[in-house]
C-alpha cells in the first residue's frame, strides 16, 4: 500500500539544458550516488538508465523526458530528465509546466548556448524556481566566471555563485563551498562517492571570501542578520545564509550557481544537497488556479491532501508492454486505484486500472497517490495532454498547455495495401503523445501529410513507425510550413442567401480586415443598433476562422490579422447560425484577395561553433543562402558565429557545414519568426507537389 510522503520532504525537478552539456550525465550520477543505480550509466556508451529508447542509445541524445524517483537524506527527489535538441522542446515545455523547480546544466566551455535560451524562457513563463550547475569543469577552456557572467549578460538572470572551482581543465580537482568557506576534495578511488573537506588553497582564499561577501550583499534583502552584516560588519551563521537563499531561490529573485564535472564524479553529491536545501517543495508553492467547467467560476486548490483531488495530463505514451501510459503530476487530494475521476476539459469519467511510478521505462505499482506526487496511469480512454483529472464531485479545470505550431512537413504514404491500416493507426497514437506532430490530408492532392519541429523530430518519427508499429512507408522531401497575411487593410463583404422551398438560409456581414504583424488572430465586434444579432456573432467569427485554414496565395494558413465586425442584415426567419457562419467565411475570403496578401516563410536562430580558420568559407556559404550573419563572438576554444535563415534554404545544412569544416563545426538551429517571402521567390515557393522519395 502506498503511503503518503512528507510534502516538505519531497521535490519535484527537471534537469534541463543545451544539447551535449551533460544533463542525462548528471540524472546517471544522482541515481548512482542516491543508490538509485548500482553502476553508472554512459551516454557515449549506450547505458545511460534515462536513455532508453533506442534511438537514443543510437544518437547519444536524449529524446523523450524520462521520469525516475530517487532518496537523499530523507528525501524524495522526483526528476526529469528532459532533451537538449531544439526540435523536442514540447519535451521541456510540457516537463516544466508540472515541475517546482529546475537545475539548468551549463557546459563551462559552450557557456550559454542556443537552447539554454530557450529552457530559460520557458521555465520564466512558468515561473519555475532555479538552480544553475556549470559542468564539465574538467575540459580544456572551461571558464566558471565566463559562464556566470553570460547566464547574467544573456538570459538576464541575478545569478549568484555558491560554489567556486579549484583549478579548471585537467588540473580541475574540487569545490569551494562559500557558505562554509571549505574546499571539498573526492576520492579518485570511490568513483566520487567518499569526499573530505579541507581548508581553502592559500591562492584561492581572498578570491573565495570576495565571492562570499558578493553572496552575502545578494541576501541582505532576505534576511536583517545578513542585512546588519553588509551594513556593519559582524558574523553570519550559516542557517541565515541557506534561510535567505531558499527564500530568494523560491521567489525566483536569485540564481544560485555551483559547479562540477559529472563525468568524472565531483560535485553531485553537492548539488543534490543544494536541490533538498534551496528549491521549493509542492507545499512551498501557491495554490493552483482553475476554472469550475460547470459554474465556470475561478476555484484554487491548496497543496494539501484535505482539498478534493486535482491533477494535471502532461504527457502521453504508448508503452509496448501496457498500453497508453498517461502521466499526471497531483496538485491536491490523493486518490486510491480503482477510484472514478472526471475529465474537468470533457467532463467524462475515467478509472486507472494501474498507478505506476517509473523509473525511466521500468514500472512499480502503486496502490494510492498523493499530492506532490508524480506518476503514470494505465487505463484513461477520453484523455489528453494538457487535460485536467478531478474529483467527481469538485471538477476544475486548470490552465491549459501551449505548444508551438510545427515547421517543417513531409509527405508519407504506406508502401502496401496492407500498411494503410497500421499507417493510419500509429499516425493517430504518435499524434496523441506529441501535440507538436501533426497530420493531416491535403485536399489538393489526397496526400496525407505529417508535420514537425523539424528535420530530426520527423526522422525519429518515422523510425519509431517502423519499430515499434511495424509499418512500411515512402516519405517524401522535407516541405516547409509557410503561412500567409494581408500587407493592407479592406473591407469586404459577404452575403449568403439560398432559397429552397422551404425556410432559407439569410446570413450577411461586413468586415474591415487590417495587418497585425505577431498579433496572431483577433476579432472585434463593432455592431451597433443590432444589424447583426448578438447570438450570431460568434458564428461569423467561427467562419473566419475556418476560411484563415487556407489563403489565397500558396493555400496556407492565414496568420497575424485583426477583424472588425461593423455591419451587416438579417432575416427574421431565414436567418441561422450556419448562415452567418457561411457569411463570415466568405467575407473573410474576398477581404483577403483585396488586402493584398503575402507569403510568409520560417526564419531560423542559428548558431555555428567552428574553429577560426573555417569562418569565411562558413559566412559565405550562410549568405548564399539568405542567410545574415547576426554577430560573432569568440570562446576560449573556437569561434562562434550567430546568424539567422530562411529554413527551406537549410535541409542538408549539416552535411555541407561537415564538408567546409572537415567535421570540425556544429551547429544549431531553431525557429525566430516568420518573415515575407521575397517576391521573385513567390512562385518558385507556391509548387504544391509532394514528391514522394
Amino acid at each position: 500500500m502506498s503511503t503518503e510522503f512528507p510534502l516538505d520532504k519531497t521535490r519535484n525537478i527537471g534537469i534541463a539544458a543545451h544539447i551535449d552539456a551533460g544533463k542525462t550525465t548528471v540524472t546517471e550520477r544522482i541515481l548512482y550516488y542516491t543508490g538509485k543505480v548500482h553502476r553508472m550509466g554512459e551516454v557515449h556508451e549506450g547505458s545511460a538508465v534515462m536513455d532508453w529508447m533506442e534511438q537514443e542509445k543510437e544518437r547519444g541524445i536524449t529524446i523523450t523526458s524520462a521520469a525516475t524517483t530517487c532518496l537523499w537524506k530523507s528525501h524524495r527527489i522526483n526528476i526529469i530528465d528532459t532533451p537538449g535538441h531544439v526540435d523536442f522542446t514540447v519535451e521541456v515545455e510540457r516537463s516544466l509546466r508540472v515541475l517546482d523547480g529546475v537545475v539548468a546544466i551549463f557546459c563551462a566551455v559552450g557557456g550559454v548556448e542556443p537552447q539554454s535560451e530557450t529552457v530559460w524562457r520557458q521555465a520564466d513563463k512558468y515561473r519555475v524556481p532555479r538552480l544553475a550547475f556549470v559542468n564539465k569543469m574538467d575540459r580544456v577552456g572551461s571558464d566558471f566566471g565566463n559562464v556566470v557572467g553570460r547566464i547574467r549578460k544573456r538570459l538576464g538572470a541575478n545569478a549568484v555563485p555558491i560554489q567556486l572551482p579549484v583549478g579548471s581543465g585537467e588540473l580541475f580537482n574540487g569545490i569551494i563551498d562559500l557558505i562554509k568557506l571549505k574546499a571539498v576534495f573526492y576520492d579518485e578511488e570511490s568513483l566520487g562517492a567518499d569526499y573530505y573537506e579541507d581548508e581553502i588553497p592559500r591562492d584561492l582564499l581572498q578570491a573565495s571570501k570576495d565571492a562570499r561577501e558578493a553572496l552575502l550583499a545578494a541576501l541582505a534583502d532576505y534576511d536583517e542578520s545578513i542585512m546588519h552584516h553588509v551594513v556593519e560588519g559582524g558574523e553570519v551563521s550559516e542557517e541565515a545564509i541557506r534561510s535567505a537563499l531558499r527564500l530568494a531561490v523560491n521567489q525566483a529573485a536569485l540564481v544560485p550557481v555551483l559547479c562540477g564535472s559529472a563525468f568524472r564524479n565531483k560535485g553531485v553529491q553537492l548539488l543534490l544537497d543544494a536541490i533538498i536545501s534551496y528549491l521549493p517543495n509542492p507545499a512551498d508553492l501557491p495554490a493552483v488556479i482553475g476554472t469550475n467547467p460547470f459554474t465556470r467560476k475561478e476555484e484554487k486548490r491548496d497543496p494539501t491532501v484535505k482539498d478534493p483531488f486535482t491533477a494535471l495530463v502532461f504527457k502521453v505514451i504508448t508503452d509496448p508492454y501496457v498500453g497508453r501510459l498517461h502521466y499526471l503530476r497531483v496538485y491536491s487530494g490523493s486518490l486510491a486505484l480503482g477510484k472514478s475521476v472526471i475529465n474537468a476539459a470533457n467532463r467524462k469519467k475515467e478509472r486507472f486500472t494501474r498507478i505506476l511510478r517509473m523509473h525511466a521505462n521500468k514500472r512499480e505499482d502503486i496502490k494510492e497517490i498523493f499530492t506532490g506526487d508524480i506518476v503514470a496511469v494505465v487505463g484513461l480512454k477520453h484523455s489528453g495532454t494538457g487535460d485536467s483529472l478531478c474529483d467527481v464531485k469538485h471538477p476544475l479545470q486548470l490552465e491549459m498547455m501551449h505548444f508551438p505550431e510545427p515547421v517543417i512537413a513531409v509527405a508519407i504514404e504506406p508502401k502496401t495495401k496492407a500498411d494503410e491500416t497500421k499507417l493510419a493507426d500509429a499516425l493517430r497514437r504518435l499524434s496523441e503523445e506529441d501535440p507538436t506532430f501533426l497530420v493531416k490530408v491535403d485536399k489538393d492532392t489526397g496526400q496525407t501529410l505529417i508535420s514537425g519541429m523539424g528535420e530530426l523530430h520527423l526522422e525519429i518519427l518515422v523510425d519509431r513507425m517502423l519499430r515499434e508499429f511495424r509499418v512500411q512507408a515512402n516519405i517524401g522531401k522535407p516541405q516547409v510550413a509557410y503561412k500567409e497575411t494581408i500587407t493592407k487593410s479592406c473591407r469586404a463583404e459577404g452575403k449568403f442567401i439560398k432559397q429552397s422551398g422551404g425556410r432559407g438560409q439569410y446570413g450577411h456581414v461586413i468586415i474591415e480586415m487590417s495587418p497585425d504583424p505577431g498579433g496572431g488572430f483577433s476579432f472585434e465586434n463593432r455592431i451597433i443598433g443590432g444589424a447583426v444579432p448578438k447570438q450570431y456573432i460568434p458564428y461569423v467569427e467561427e467562419g473566419i476562422i475556418d476560411s484563415m485554414v487556407s489563403g489565397p496565395v500558396n493555400g496556407s494558413q492565414v496568420i497575424d490579422v485583426h477583424v472588425a465586425l461593423v455591419d451587416g442584415s438579417f432575416h427574421e426567419i431565414d436567418s441561422s447560425d450556419l448562415a452567418f457562419r457561411i457569411a463570415g467565411g466568405m467575407a473573410f475570403s474576398n477581404g483577403m484577395r483585396k488586402a493584398g496578401p503575402v507569403l510568409l516563410e520560417p526564419v531560423m536562430d542559428i548558431e555555428v561553433v567552428l574553429p577560426q580558420e573555417y569562418i569565411g568559407d562558413v559566412m559565405n556559404d550562410i549568405n548564399m543562402r539568405r542567410g545574415k550573419v547576426e554577430g560573432m563572438t569568440s570562446r576560449s576554444d573556437a569561434q562562434v558565429i550567430s546568424a539567422r535563415a530562411p529554413l527551406s534554404d537549410m535541409f542538408g545544412y549539416a552535411t555541407v557545414l561537415r564538408s567546409l569544416t572537415q567535421g570540425r563545426a556544429v551547429y544549431s538551429m531553431q525557429f525566430s519568426h516568420y518573415d515575407r517571402v521575397p517576391e521573385e521567390l513567390v512562385t518558385e515557393k507556391q509548387g504544391r507537389l509532394w514528391g514522394l522519395a
